[in-house]
């Protein structure tokens, strides 16, 4: 049994591709479980993010029958219409648990060196371990790739003036804007990706913030902590007549802000120029917006521009970085060979 790959990722899909794929939290444990049922995994974790889908499997199959079988597992358990061949990457071993390592360490990440990725590959593994869906391997592979990024952190400068997506989201509003303050923001949705594009924001001075989320108390918490206001999510659209800025990033299936009823809303604010920044995957803003005037859509994808201009000043750190892990990899599948 070996540990496999695959996925779909902001190198190899538009993120109007990676949405269709995305995994909810809670359908996770019965895509395993069937995934179980098929025979393709013995053990799996799922990672959904803005920026990948990637599915980490032990597998009895050989892997050139295993990735037929699991790209269609794929394409049937999301209903995708048309061919997929171009987008997904599968990879076996040692490929797969390189990979593994290098989004661990940031270095597959948009924003090369950035953090945020291993806060979601540990939060993806804790799930698999809650509900059962890991053992040896992949419980191994993981810890040691944990074990890996914080070498990887403390030994190189990869990560040194390392951002996220969401603080490359507020530096974008803030060179539309020239500056924050002044310009009310309104965070749509309150998780993790929420909390941290609002203390960015509050840093680049942002002096007005309103939080919004389907829990209100999420919402309430989150406002509470960072000196802001919440509303309801119910309330949301009256305050578009104040705000100049809107970021969403919500876990929602469908569209929360459409053009038929953003279309109405800018008439209330008499035209006023809007900037809304959606790094939700599936996408929380109906691209269609683009086509009202003074709207501003930007996308997960169209930051990385901003995050090319961060790259140079790491790739030099890249070379040590993929020494460190090609050699915790060989490291880790020799501990399964049996001794001569």
């Amino acid at each position: 049994m070996s540990v496999v790959v695959i996925g779909l990722s902001h190198r190899t899909s538009p993120v109007e591709v990676r949405e269709k794929f995305a995994f909810a939290e809670a359908e996770i444990p019965a895509a395993v479980t069937e995934l179980r049922q098929r025979g393709l995994a013995e053990e799996a974790v799922i990672l959904s993010t803005c920026n990948r889908v990637e599915l980490y499997l032990a597998t009895p199959q050989p892997p050139e029958q295993a990735f037929p079988a699991l790209q269609h597992f794929l394409v049937t358990h999301h209903a995708y219409p048309d061919p997929v061949h171009d987008h997904l990457y599968q990879l076996a071993e040692p490929q797969s648990v390189e990979h593994l390592f290098k989004v661990a360490c940031g270095l597959d990440s948009m924003v090369l060196g950035e953090t945020e990725i291993l806060g979601q590959l540990k939060q993806a593994y804790n799930l698999a371990l809650q509900h059962k869906l890991t053992g040896a391997r992949l419980n191994k592979a993981f810890q040691r790739a944990f074990h890996v990024a914080k070498h990887v952190r403390t030994t190189t400068n990869i990560q040194r003036g390392s951002i996220s997506v969401a603080s490359v989201a507020v530096e974008l509003a803030e060179r539309i804007f020239d500056t924050l303050a002044g310009h009310p923001v309104m965070i749509i949705g309150a998780g993790d990706t929420s909390e941290k594009t609002a203390r960015a924001l509050q840093s680049r001075g942002a002096d007005r913030l309103v939080v919004t989320n389907r829990t209100r108390e999420k919402a309430e918490a989150l406002a509470r902590e960072l000196g802001g206001q919440a509303i309801g999510f119910d309330e949301w659209e009256s305050e578009f007549a104040r705000i100049d800025i809107a970021i969403s990033s919500t876990s929602a299936p469908g569209y929360v802000i459409e053009r038929t009823r953003l279309e109405a809303l800018m008439k209330v604010r008499r035209h006023r120029p809007l900037l809304l920044i959606d790094i939700a995957v599936p996408r929380d803003v109906d691209p269609a917006v683009n086509g009202l005037d003074n709207v501003y859509l930007y996308n997960v994808d169209d930051l990385q521009g901003i995050a090319n201009e961060y790259l140079q000043q790491r790739r030099e750190e890249v070379a040590r970085c993929e020494t460190i892990i090609r050699e915790k990899v060989r490291g880790l599948l020799a501990e399964r060979r049996p001794a001569a």
